[in-house]
């Protein structure tokens, strides 16, 4: 740190302790001087003790280099291998057992030399005992039924990884290279990264620990910065300039390109690649004081260090004691043993570090496997689905893809279609191709067009059609993977593969000079074998921007294995698939409405929670979804354990007063228990949900005292006394058939559960809410939209009010439509604008994604559907409605609509659609008629012959 530097530090501590930078009673250090100076600087302030100096360099000068410490030592723990064996010798034994396992007692001579090859590079570099402890990691998640993936990465193209149950996916079949994952023209240490099921990622790196040792493990620091849009908001802040002033800033400045932002310097950098961007925040710089002011500030802390972490998936191994090695400490919480210092410092001092990643979609795999084995006494091996199942490939043609790995989003699914997916290299193609460089080139359009004829294939060059037909032919004439690029250059120019390695990584960095000098031994190469100086350049100018962006395809192989198995599932087993994918998003409300309208769409009936069958999570009931309790507020995982387990002992509850007998103590808690009848969970037992809310207290009260007893193993004499029919003490209590207003019942309904399930206030009023919309909530959730304006339609199902620093006033809307719901910021100018203390409004509604959760929005007006009036109706009754303009309904008229209505009661709910010169509005008329006993005839006489719409 330098003098300089001393107001950005004294900036970055207003950020570490959330104080503005004119507070007075903020942390800050006093005086000037903190700082490192120069030799100068401290002999002038020890200038009355000179030899202080003196002596403190003498010291300085007597401490060794610390040169050794950082060198690289092969630092790799050995494994535990039986005695008469060594590293390699086991590996061998393994490769053996693989061999036999993988491809019987005669593998083919292929397959054998691909074991020499890779053997013949691993040996030597000493990565024996490295493949051995991997293959133990994962061997160890199977036996112990925790899911692994198929592999990740450049490690699906080993044979030997293969082989020894590290990756899933034969190299040979995929025609997946070795070479890619460890270069012998390069030696650099292997780097497996594994995926687990996210819910047991912990339990392997326990096991980890555990097997080699604590002294020999460890998880690894991370070190936060400060980037550039993060900088600004930051600055923002602890000046005390409102949040709209720094997001006005940050939306000025260019966007992010996959993940990168421009740092604020380069905005003012003529040189830099994208200055051109950033005109319009030049132009606030330059114009107004406070945006200069704040982008200063921000300069000074950008890049600084903002606080440390975990790495979410790196764990540290040795065959050293760590503690002799480098810095480490302990965090309080759980008594993990972390790295001082961050991966690449670990490993460039031979550590191995080995990324232990979480995958979620194993998880749901793994799941629906149990759901589909409980539902339809099914059991299915997912290593040995077939790969050219007709029904999956089918469901990958229409796009069906919602909650299918990596084939999830909206653009994806568009793509899926004009693709038209026939085998698993389309698959692993399409998520290879789905990304900003080959989209960039329109690649995965034309690969889509040109695998169905709609497109011609067109070669590099008249010469090089024949010689890449092998090369580019799978992929349609197009370069989609980096391992293309090493076949072409040892086809055209005599590279080995580890040769072409290295000349992709050159093409990748882009660097002139690099280019210039990897191009005289190509350009040899190809002219050695009789290539023109034409046809070499047109191949070299498509190879070098495709080498920067075209994809692994070992990791798009292994990772569309992954894809293609959750798309089997879903096509084959939709209830269970879809049973496991809810469970999955079960703390994710707005993906659950997302997977919830899915179900819908499919033709699956989601069925609300039920006390007698649901369990824990979500679950198949033949082709139906049953909502699990887990998803329940208030309900904890102990009590539906004991609930069920009490149902499954004792039978199914007949009654409350049955479920209350029954069951544990640990169940009978009020708060609970009036969480599952306002979720509808007893509904089944035909009581009214308010009926139980109102004596749910007394009865838990009156059971409390005998379960307590029970649960120290004493009985009740009294309840002993009665006969097995009479109800026991306290569970005589009556119960009514009344009922909470249709708009309450679902209201709590949604309270419990976040969303509607049994019914929704806007069911038949789908017609309205298209017309006022652009896109519905749950496509909009869906689509991963960031930027642009919208208008949405829905019900305003929550106000929360707040008041800036300013004294302003603001609020969060929740709008929610049929399948979805969204949080909507209006800030101050637009509340104050739109927003009355009813929460109508008067405008149109375009939220736009804010930098921060939620949208806000710039206005706000009633539809058609007013939110003031949620339609009423009973579960299996649509509703009738009739329409009158807005003049016609004098108070006389209404009287006689009253009357007419009072005159023809019945169990349909009727509604009123009134119209005017500028606006339609929906009310609900509170009543429940029978429209089949004259009722339209009389309604008519006064409203008109065209006033009855009937049944919608």
């Amino acid at each position: 740190m330098t003098a300089d530097q001393a107001d950005a530090h004294d900036s970055l501590l207003c950020v570490g302790v959330g104080k503005n930078k004119d507070d007075p009673n903020r942390f800050k250090f006093n005086g000037s001087g903190y700082y490192v100076k120069t030799a100068e600087e401290m002999r002038e302030l020890f200038r009355e003790l000179p030899e202080a100096c003196d002596n403190t360099l003498a010291i300085a000068e007597r401490i060794e280099s610390y040169q050794e410490v950082f060198t690289y030592v092969d630092r790799m723990p050995q494994f535990d291998v039986p005695e008469g064996e060594t590293q390699a010798s086991f590996l061998r034994k393994k490769i053996a057992a693989g061999l036999k396992h993988r491809y019987g007692d005669n593998p083919s001579q292929e397959v054998l030399d691909r074991v020499e090859l890779e053997m013949g590079v691993i040996t030597p570099m000493g990565f024996d005992a490295y493949f051995l402890v991997v293959a133990d990691i994962c061997q160890y998640g199977r036996d112990n039924g925790i899911p692994v993936g198929p592999g990740r990465g450049s490690a699906a193209g080993s044979m030997v990884s293969y082989l020894t149950g590290i990756t899933q996916l034969d190299p040979l079949e995929h025609d997946l290279l070795f070479e890619r994952f460890l270069n012998p023209e390069r030696i650099n240490p292997p780097d497996v990264d594994i995926d687990f099921d996210d819910r047991q990622r912990d339990q392997m790196v326990r096991y980890v620990t555990d097997k080699y040792g604590s002294a020999y493990t460890a998880q690894v620091n991370t070190f936060g910065t400060i980037k550039a849009k993060a900088a600004v908001k930051d600055a923002n802040r602890i000046l005390g300039y409102p949040f709209s002033m720094g997001d006005r800033i940050t939306k000025a400045m260019p966007p992010d390109v996959m993940g990168k932002g421009v740092p604020l310097a380069d905005l003012f950098n003529e040189k830099h690649p994208r200055y051109n961007e950033g005109t319009e925040i030049r132009s606030l710089y330059e114009n107004e004081p406070d945006v200069k002011k704040i982008i200063d500030t921000g300069l000074g802390i950008e890049g600084l260090i903002r606080g440390t972490g975990v790495h979410a998936a790196a764990v540290i191994l040795s065959s050293t004691p760590l503690l002799e090695l480098i810095p480490l400490h302990m965090r309080d919480k759980d008594g993990t043993i972390i790295t001082g210092f961050d991966y690449p410092s670990c490993e460039a001092m031979g550590l191995i570090k080995m990324d232990f990643l979480g995958l979620r979609n194993l998880g749901i795999i793994d799941h629906c496997i149990k759901i589909v084995k409980a539902n339809r006494g099914v059991d299915v091996d997912i290593d040995s689905i077939p790969i050219d199942d007709p029904t999956t490939y089918q469901l990958l043609a229409r796009g069906d893809t919602l909650g299918v790995f990596q084939l999830d989003g909206g653009p994806m699914r568009a793509l899926l279609r004009l693709m038209k997916p026939t085998e698993f290299a389309d698959i692993s193609a399409v998520s290879a191709l789905y990304r900003p460089g080959p989209m960039g080139m329109n690649s995965h359009t034309n690969y889509a067009l040109r695998k169905n004829g709609q497109q011609e294939i067109i070669p590099i060059h008249p010469e090089l059609e024949e010689p890449l037909k092998e090369v580019l032919g799978p992929t349609y004439g197009l370069i989609v993977y980096q391992e293309q690029v090493q076949r072409a250059a040892q086809v055209l120019a005599g590279y080995s593969l580890g040769q072409a390695d290295l000349l992709r990584r050159a093409m990748g960095k882009k660097k002139k000079e690099v280019l210039e000098k990897e191009f005289v031994p190509f350009h040899a190469g190809c002219k050695e074998r009789g290539y023109s100086d034409e046809a070499i350049q047109a191949v070299w100018d498509v190879l070098v921007p495709f080498a920067g962006y075209a994809f692994n395809k070992s990791h798009s192989a292994a990772y569309g294995l992954v894809s293609y198995q959750t798309a089997y599932l879903k096509a084959n087993y939709p209830a269970e698939y879809m049973a496991a994918l809810l469970t999955s998003v079960a703390d994710d409300k707005d993906k659950m409405a997302i997977y919830l309208a899915e179900c819908r769409a499919m033709g699956i009936r989601i069925l609300s929670p039920d006390v007698n069958e649901s369990v824990v999570d979500f679950t198949a009931v033949g082709s139906d979804v049953r909502f699990g309790l887990k998803a329940v507020r208030n309900v904890g995982v102990p009590v539906i354990e004991s609930l069920v387990a009490t149902r499954e002992a004792k039978g199914k509850y007949t009654s409350f007063a049955d479920f209350l007998d029954k069951v544990e103590l640990v169940v009978c808690n009020k708060r609970t228990v009036d969480s599952l009848v306002k979720a509808g969970a007893f509904d089944s037992l035909g009581h009214t949900r308010l009926s139980l809310s109102t004596v749910h207290e007394s009865a838990i009260d009156a059971v409390t005292g005998v379960k307590k007893q029970q649960a120290i193993g004493q009985d009740d004499l009294f309840a002993m006394l009665g006969g097995d029919d009479t109800p026991a003490i306290g569970l005589d209590f009556q119960l009514t058939d009344r009922e909470w207003p249709r708009k309450q019942l679902l209201g709590l309904e949604r309270e419990m559960l976040g969303l509607y399930v049994s019914s929704h206030p806007l069911d038949g009023a789908e017609h309205i809410l298209t017309k006022n919309r652009d896109v519905s909530l749950v496509d909009l959730l869906n689509s991963g939209r960031t930027e642009g304006e919208v208008r949405l339609s829905g019900l305003i199902t929550g106000v929360d009010r707040r008041i800036n620093k300013a004294g302003n006033a603001w609020a969060i809307i929740t709008l929610s439509d049929r399948d979805g719901s969204i949080e909507v910021l209006f800030f101050p100018a637009a509340y104050q604008l739109d927003v009355r203390p009813d929460g109508r409004g008067q405008r149109d509604l375009r939220p736009r994604p804010a930098q921060r959760p939620g949208r806000h929005a710039e206005h706000l007006r009633p539809g058609d559907h007013h939110p003031g009036h949620v339609l009423r109706r009973t579960r299996h009754q649509a509703p009738v409605q009739i329409t009158a303009p807005v003049g016609r309904l004098t108070p006389d008229v209404v009287a006689e609509l009253k009357a007419t209505l009072q005159a023809h009661p019945g169990d349909v709910p009727i509604r009123l659609l009134t119209t005017g010169w500028d606006k339609n509005t929906l009310y609900e008329l509170g009543f429940t008629v029978n429209p089949d006993n004259g009722l339209a005839s009389d309604i008519k006489t006064f409203l008109g012959p065209h006033c009855w719409q009937g049944t919608i």
